[in-house]
């Protein structure tokens, strides 16, 4: 996908985000203006690597 086509989807996307979640996009988005590519790479890996043992990480939680 192009730059442009990405755009588009993440618009047609957006205008079908319910109204009260509006705000979280609005703070994600924003975070991501301030971060490195490297930060975001972190971030991504980490919420994947959290979700994917979610349940191994709440069985050594307790």
């Amino acid at each position: 996908m192009t730059t442009t086509e990405i755009r588009d989807e993440i618009h047609k996307v957006l205008d079908q985000v319910p109204e009260e979640a509006l705000p979280d996009v609005l703070g994600f988005l924003k975070e991501l203006q301030v971060h490195s590519s490297d930060k975001i790479k972190l971030a991504n890996n980490l919420k994947k690597i959290l979700s994917e043992d979610r349940e191994l990480l709440e069985k050594l939680a307790k």
